[in-house]
C-alpha cells in the first residue's frame, strides 16, 4: 500500500480541505496517509465536521512554515514546521511520497537539501501538467530557476519525458525547447547549445516550439529556463480564467436553450482546463516524489495530488529518470 505523507497546514484551506480530501483518497484510492501538523488541532477540525480519521496516521507539530519566510529557512529556524517534518519522514523512510500546499519556494529548498537530489540531477525543477488541445504538456521548469546552462534544460527534458511516459501513460512523448522561432538558430546562446544537445540526446526530440504553438497539445514536454516558464504559467491560468468568464457572458445572453444545449461542452471545458483535476506540480529531481498542491486548493485538489502522488510511485518515476541520466552519462563518457 502507497503511504502519502500530507502537511496538514499547508495552503489557504488547511486543515479543513486536507482533511477531507484525504479521507476521500484513503477511501477511493487505497492508500494510507500520514498528516504533519498540530495533533489537536487536526482531530478537533475532522471531528466538528464529521471527518473520518481511519488509515490516517498524525505526526505532531506544531510550528507551521509562513509563506512570507525565507524560503532558506524551512532548513533552519523552520526545521519543525509540518512542511519540514513531512520532507524528513519522507527522506526517512516513512512514506513514499509528499504532498504540501505550503510554500513553493521552501519545499524546493527543503526538498532540494532535506530529501536530496536524484544522483547526477543538478536542479530540482516544478512542472505542472496543463491542458491542452490534445491531450496535455509539462512545463519544466515553471519557476524555480530562473539561470539555467544548457545541460540543465537538458535533464528538464528527461524528467519531463520520464513523467509523462510513467505517470500520464504518453509513450515517448514528443520534447520541444520553448523558443521565439522555430530555427535551429534563433534564441539566445541558452536556447542555440541547448538545441545542440537535446538534439543528440536520444530523446523524442522535435525541435523549437513557440509560445503560441504550446496549446496545440503537439508537444508534450516544453523546456524552458524557470522564468520563462514562469510567465508562461502564470499567463496560461490568467487566460483559463479570462475564457470562463467569457464563456458565461456569452451564454448568458444565449437564452436558456442556446446554453442548455451547450452546457455539457462548456462544463468539460472547465474541468479540462480546472487545475483542481491534476493535483499539482511535481517537482522533479527529487529522490521521492513530491507534489506542490496549490495554495487554494480544495478538497477535490487535495485528492488528486495525493492520487498524483500515487501515480508517481506507482509509476516508479524517480527510477525512470535515474536510469535515463545514468544512460546519458555513459553515453557522454563512450563518446569522449
Amino acid at each position: 500500500m502507497t503511504r502519502v505523507i500530507v502537511d496538514a497546514f499547508g495552503g489557504d484551506n488547511a486543515p479543513l480541505e486536507v482533511l477531507k480530501g484525504c479521507e476521500r483518497a484513503v477511501r477511493e484510492l487505497g492508500v494510507s496517509v500520514i498528516l504533519t501538523g498540530s495533533s489537536d488541532k487536526i482531530k478537533k477540525c475532522a471531528e466538528e465536521n464529521g471527518i473520518s480519521l481511519e488509515g490516517i496516521e498524525i505526526e505532531h507539530t506544531d510550528d507551521v512554515f509562513d509563506i512570507h519566510e525565507e524560503p532558506k529557512e524551512i532548513i533552519k529556524s523552520g526545521k519543525n514546521t509540518s512542511m519540514a517534518l513531512g520532507l524528513q519522514l519522507l527522506a526517512d523512510g516513512r512514506g513514499d511520497a509528499f504532498v504540501s500546499a505550503g510554500s513553493t519556494g521552501a519545499l524546493v529548498m527543503g526538498a532540494t537539501f532535506i530529501v536530496k537530489r536524484i544522483k547526477g540531477i543538478k536542479r530540482v525543477a516544478p512542472s505542472p501538467v496543463m491542458p491542452a488541445d490534445k491531450g496535455s504538456f509539462i512545463l519544466v521548469d515553471a519557476g524555480a530557476n530562473t539561470e539555467c546552462r544548457p545541460e540543465m534544460l537538458v535533464q528538464f527534458a528527461v524528467m519531463g519525458s520520464a513523467y509523462m511516459e510513467k505517470v500520464m501513460g504518453v509513450s515517448t512523448p514528443k520534447v520541444g525547447l520553448l523558443n521565439i522561432g522555430a530555427e535551429e538558430t534563433k534564441g539566445r546562446e541558452l536556447e542555440i547549445e541547448s538545441y545542440k544537445l537535446l538534439e543528440s540526446s536520444g530523446l523524442n526530440f522535435t525541435g523549437n516550439i513557440e509560445a503560441r504553438d504550446i496549446p496545440k497539445g503537439e508537444i508534450q514536454v516544453v523546456v524552458t529556463d524557470g522564468f520563462t516558464g514562469n510567465v508562461v504559467l502564470k499567463l496560461y491560468e490568467g487566460m483559463g480564467s479570462f475564457f470562463s468568464k467569457k464563456i458565461k457572458w456569452i451564454f448568458s445572453g444565449a437564452g436558456k436553450i442556446g446554453a442548455l444545449f451547450s452546457l455539457g461542452k462548456i462544463k468539460q471545458f472547465r474541468k479540462q482546463m480546472d487545475y483542481k483535476e491534476v493535483g499539482g506540480s511535481a517537482l522533479l529531481g527529487v529522490r521521492r516524489p513530491v507534489i506542490k498542491a496549490h495554495g487554494s486548493s480544495d478538497a477535490t485538489a487535495f485528492y488528486n495530488a495525493v492520487r498524483q502522488a500515487k501515480r508517481c510511485v506507482e509509476g516508479k518515476v524517480t527510477e525512470a529518470i535515474e536510469e535515463y541520466v545514468a544512460a546519458i552519462a555513459k553515453e557522454q563518457t563512450n563518446g569522449e
